[in-house]
């Protein structure tokens, strides 16, 4: 991705939760810190866009501390029933089951470790799943949303966050010289995490582009996918369906829909 030309990182399971685990206590004050607080946003835009109706059951991928989870329990406008959290950072899901228990959501909201190309979760047994700032962070994201089609039901909805690099020229230089200096340097300090901070723009920087990923979702059996890009295009929102026939490809009903082009956890 222009901008930020990082070699890949090191996405092997064990190397992700180990550095999520370690940073997992400021995690969470870290993301509304460095997004100015727009993550949260970002989350209630994305469950939105699922619209639930109240008796759903959901799966948040890459649920890390569960903070996408609890905004699709506690959406003001159409909440979801329950939400099942699969993350294999066990840190992370600690503090996310304190969250919860702190908010009675636990209930509501079982965590599970699991990883994202093995979804520890039945064929066909969830409404709708999401993800937020998770997906750059699997091995495979395209084995992952293959797992997602398993688990979610004819007609289920799928959405997901992640960040991506401004189109403009300006912003794009702009956020690309925060990503690299400004954004490893706030976050080394306060997470004491050397590498952590420095994982970010490696992995935004070697991620899909929107219109790959489109393409990428579209092949693991999606229709009507489409990018809806938030904040200047810093995040795109990616929404999807399973087919609820058959007949229905990818691409719409009989292949006549089209796509809009332009974890694990969030960074």
């Amino acid at each position: 991705m222009e901008g930020l030309n990082h070699a890949g990182p090191d996405k092997h399971p064990h190397a992700i939760a180990g550095m999520f685990d370690a940073i997992a206590r400021r995690y969470d004050f870290l993301n509304h810190l460095l997004s100015g607080g727009l993550d949260r946003r970002w989350r209630a835009r994305a469950v939105r866009e699922l619209a639930f109706q109240g008796h759903e059951v959901v799966l948040d991928l890459c649920t890390g501390t569960a903070d996408l989870a609890i905004a699709a329990i506690e959406a003001r406008q159409g909440a979801a029933r329950r939400v099942l959290g699969v993350d294999f950072a066990g840190e992370m899901l600690r503090i996310g089951q304190e969250k919860l228990r702190a908010a009675s959501h636990d209930g509501r909201v079982p965590l599970v470790r699991g990883d994202a190309v093995r979804l520890p979760v039945a064929s066909a047994s969830v409404h709708c799943a999401m993800v937020a700032f998770g997906i750059r962070n699997v091995v495979d994201p395209a084995a992952a949303c293959v797992e997602v089609h398993r688990v979610l039901r004819p007609g289920g909805r799928f959405a997901v966050l992640e960040f991506a690099m401004p189109r403009t020229p300006v912003l794009r230089s702009v956020y690309a010289w925060y990503f690299r200096h400004v954004l490893p340097r706030i976050g080394r300090a306060v997470s004491r995490h050397d590498a952590a901070y420095d994982y970010l723009p490696a992995s935004v920087g070697t991620f899909f582009p929107p219109e790959t990923f489109i393409a990428i979702v579209e092949r693991a059996g999606f229709t009507r996918v489409r990018a809806i890009p938030l904040t200047f295009g810093i995040v795109y929102l990616y929404v999807a369906e399973k087919p609820r026939a058959t007949g229905e490809t990818a691409g719409g009903m009989g292949g006549g829909g089209a796509s809009n082009g332009p974890a694990a956890t969030m960074m």
